[in-house]
């Protein structure tokens, strides 16, 4: 498995309200320890209730953000997944929320990469990688349209308290 293997046996609350979704990042993440919420409402009982590595989040549906609010809370690493609120103002918001990483639908079969970037970074003590940003950053410039960055630039300051990145390096992402 290499690289994947500190996937092996963590617990992740992956949290959804559509179910094919769940059931794909539990695939997608068969080595890890999976519980599903399809609402807030269960995701809080799991979170109450359980300890956990790592959490997924969709933003909209299952009131994301204050999911993230909570993990962060707990000391829990987030992940927010997201088709509908694919924009930079929530790429932005879950950055300065606290999100070790901002991930579009559209990439999850590449999740556990992500993944588990976030968990070695937590395991060294440190804070997230910004190597999911760079790694998107095509299909954001894509999405958002190549001005985006320039349009948005609260991002940087949020990137650079949020990761572990110096100035010189949010500026080659600019």
């Amino acid at each position: 498995m290499g690289e994947l293997e500190i996937l092996e046996g963590k617990k992740v609350l992956v949290v959804d309200d559509e179910e094919d979704i769940l059931e794909t990042l539990e695939e997608l993440l068969d080595m890890c320890l999976i519980d599903k919420a399809p609402n807030y409402e269960t995701a809080m009982k799991f979170l109450k209730k359980n300890t956990y590595d790592l959490a997924i989040l969709d933003i909209m549906g299952v009131r994301g953000y204050d999911l993230l609010e909570e993990t962060r809370k707990r000391g829990v690493p987030a992940v927010m997944l997201t088709a509908h609120a694919l924009s930079p103002e929530n790429l932005i918001k879950s950055v300065k929320g606290g999100a070790q990483a901002y991930l579009p639908k559209d990439k999850m079969s590449d999740i556990p990469t992500y993944v588990t970037e976030v968990l070695k970074a937590v395991k060294e003590g440190e804070k997230a990688s910004l190597g999911w940003f760079k790694k998107l950053n095509p299909f954001f410039e894509k999405k958002f349209g190549p001005d985006w960055k320039e349009k948005h630039k609260d991002l940087w300051d949020a990137m650079e308290q949020t990761y572990r990145v110096s100035r010189e390096d949010l500026e080659q992402l600019m």
